[in-house]
């Protein structure tokens, strides 16, 4: 089957429920069962067919009420107001894991787990990510609110820095873990604090993370 020709690059920003260092990047069951997460991104670079994403931002909220591989998930994703119709579309296929091969990218893998796919949001996003600092912010005005740093060490008060590769990963290859809090008053609510943050920079197609020998 023929794929239309996708890629968006740029930094990402994801905060969960679990603990710092998050069970499910090692295959093992999330902290306290349960899955529930946003994530959010700037894209750099980025097109969909002849349709250029270059410079829109978008959210997504996430629950599962067990480990996200037993499925029954909720998802909804609040896309940047700026967009147009073509980019709109453009987007919601991406995001929603259409026009994507099977098991490629983290859309598309989410979204054979969900039970509930609410309707995108068009609205005033806004995504900071810098993933070489540990640091990240998610707002959607009166929705969302999430902020992401380095783990604080428990004895010297300084940094913790911590950098994991991915090898086999459909989200990305390297990322930084760190420390996030949110807060979601949407349909798909969530209230974190000092939990999970991961900052990377990202590149997903249509095919997955390109592979270079």
């Amino acid at each position: 089957m023929a794929y239309t020709d996708w890629s968006i690059q740029g930094p990402e920003y994801a905060n969960c429920n679990c603990a710092w260092g998050c069970p499910c990047q090692f295959n093992a069951l999330p902290t306290d069962g349960t899955c529930r997460a946003v994530a959010g991104m700037r894209i750099d670079r980025g097109h969909f067919g002849s349709t250029r994403l270059d410079g829109l931002c978008w959210v997504g909220t996430y629950s599962w009420p067990g480990p996200i591989h037993l499925g029954d998930g909720t998802q909804q994703f609040f896309i940047d107001e700026r967009a147009d119709a073509d980019q709109r579309k453009a987007l919601v296929e991406i995001l929603h894991g259409r026009e994507t091969e099977p098991g490629a990218t983290v859309f598309q893998v989410f979204s054979t787990t969900m039970s509930k796919v609410l309707d995108p949001v068009f609205t005033r996003v806004k995504v900071e990510v810098e993933p070489n600092e540990c640091r990240g912010r998610i707002i959607v005005p009166g929705v969302i609110d999430s902020t992401g740093t380095p783990i604080k060490s428990p004895f010297s008060g300084q940094d913790h820095r911590v950098r994991v590769s991915l090898r086999s990963g459909f989200e990305y290859t390297e990322a930084e873990y760190g420390s996030g809090s949110t807060k979601a008053t949407g349909d798909v609510k969530l209230d974190f604090t000092d939990s999970y943050g991961q900052f990377a920079y990202i590149h997903l197609t249509q095919s997955g993370i390109p592979r270079h020998p």
